[in-house]
Parts: C-alpha cells; structure tokens; sequence
C-alpha cells in the first residue's frame, strides 16, 4: 500500500494533467458536434480499416488453403497420367501420340445438385476457355459426368448422378466392359451393369473408364465394387459401385478436351452414312 501511495505521490503532477487533459477532450467531443462527428468518422474508419484487414487476411490463408488443394491435387493427376502412361506402355502402344490426345483445363463448381434424379453442375468456364459439351469433367479421384451445355463464361455438367447418364466402364483387373449408370438410390453409389455372367468379381475390385468414346480416356477412376449379383436372367451381373469422388462435396474439376475428337467422330459419321 506504501509503494502505491508513493507512486502517486510521485506522480501526481503527470497523474493530474492526464486527468485534466482527459476530461477537456471528453467535454470537446461532447459539446461540439464538429469535433464529436470527427471522432465517430476515426472510429468507423479505424473499426472498419480492422475488418477490412481481417477479411485480408481470412481471404489470404483461404486462398492459400485453395492453393495448396490443386498443387496436391496437381499432382495426384499427374500420378494417375503416369499411370495410365505406363500402362499404355504394357500394351506396346506409342504413348506420346496417345497421351498427347488430352488436355485438363481446371474449373471451379459453382452450383450442385445431387439429390434430384437428373442432377446438374455450373462450372465457371465455357466458350471462352475452348469448352464445349460432351467433354468428359474428373477430379483427381474420378470422373464427375460430360458438359451438356455451355455459354461463353460457364457451362453445365451432366452428373454421373443423373438417370440419362451413361457412361462406358470397366473392371481394372478383368478388362470386361460395361454401362455405368445410376437407380437414384444413393449419392454414393452408381451401378455397373451388363458385365457378363462370367467375368470373376471381387468386393472391393476397382472400376475405371473403359476408353471406348470420345470423352474420357482408358483407365480413369471411377470407384469400387461394393457388392454384386445375378440379374433376373440370369445372363449378366449387376455391380453396386462406391464412388471415390464424394459428388456431394466438389470444388475443383478438370475438364479433358481430346485434341482429336472431331476427327473421329466425323470419320465415324462418313462411314456410318456410307452404309
């Protein structure tokens, strides 16, 4: 208490003119309306220059968060390219002028639907950006459905959770080809249907694009075999398929142009109509 009482004692000149010097800028503030709207402009300027800097900052390390999911998901895709790379190369096929075919272009989702029968995506890329529809959209963990529509600065995306999507698939291990479609029953599930009555399955074996269109390239993931069985007649298996992709859940796509669409299927079109 004595160590109090000396500073004060102390510092009761400086202590004073605090006081004094206080209370003038309080009763200036409060008696003319000048200097009070002076100091209510500083505050809000200040209070909102804080704001301001905080949503700086919030927006930075957002952006940063952003950054580092496509450099990882970069380089997930460029695995998996390599992977399909190599794989060609089993097959003896020339790979430079097979992967040379594609090309990712990263979009952002803007709108999803996943809870309809015919659900949709909006994508913020279009004309401008060389999209057109029937281009094939993937993540790093599997396809996510085909450009059906596009303006000059968007387009939308047919999902893989859509009752008129189909979409050529196959078993990794076993090579045989089927329909991936979807029942409308889970976000979470699409089904593979028309793999003959003979082809061995496996719970938990891999499923990925077939190759045989335009649209997406060979060997793309799509998910894996949850359960199966026999369809009524007897012919065929119908495979329920998890999804790696959380179709509930996107941010970041690519789109795949195949650099020689056009000319296939103008050559497919010449030869059809020559029949």
């Amino acid at each position: 208490m004595q160590q109090i009482l000396f500073f004060f004692i102390r510092n009761k000149n400086f202590l004073l003119f605090t006081l004094l010097f206080s209370i003038s800028i309080f009763l200036t503030i409060q008696t003319h309306a000048y200097h009070k709207n002076r100091f209510v402009n500083s505050s809000t300027y200040l209070t909102g220059s804080i704001y301001s800097l905080k949503s700086s900052i919030t927006s930075y390390f957002s952006l940063k968060k952003e950054n580092i999911l496509l450099i990882e998901e970069n380089i997930r895709i460029r695995k998996e390219l390599e992977s399909y790379r190599n794989n060609i190369t089993i097959y003896a096929i020339d790979t430079a002028s097979i992967y040379s075919k594609y090309y990712f272009s990263h979009a952002k989702v803007i709108n999803n639907s996943f809870s309809k029968t015919k659900n949709k995506l909006t994508i913020n890329k279009g004309i401008n950006d060389h999209l057109k529809t029937d281009q094939g959209v993937v993540t790093s963990k599997g396809i996510v459905g085909i450009i059906d529509n596009v303006s000059n600065k968007y387009a939308t995306i047919q999902s893989i959770l859509n009752t008129n999507s189909q979409i050529n698939a196959k078993l990794k291990k076993s090579k045989h080809f089927g329909s991936l479609i979807w029942n409308t029953e889970d976000p979470y599930l699409v089904q593979l249907i028309d793999i003959p009555r003979l082809a061995p399955v496996k719970i938990g074996d891999t499923i990925v694009t077939g190759g045989k269109s335009t649209i997406f390239p060979e060997g793309i993931l799509i998910g894996k075999v949850k359960d199966f069985r026999l369809t009524e007649d007897k012919n065929s298996k119908y495979l329920n398929i998890e999804l790696f992709n959380d179709m509930t859940n996107l941010e970041h796509i690519y789109v795949i142009r195949n650099q020689d669409s056009n000319e296939i299927i103008n050559l497919e079109k010449e030869t059809n109509d020559a029949k």
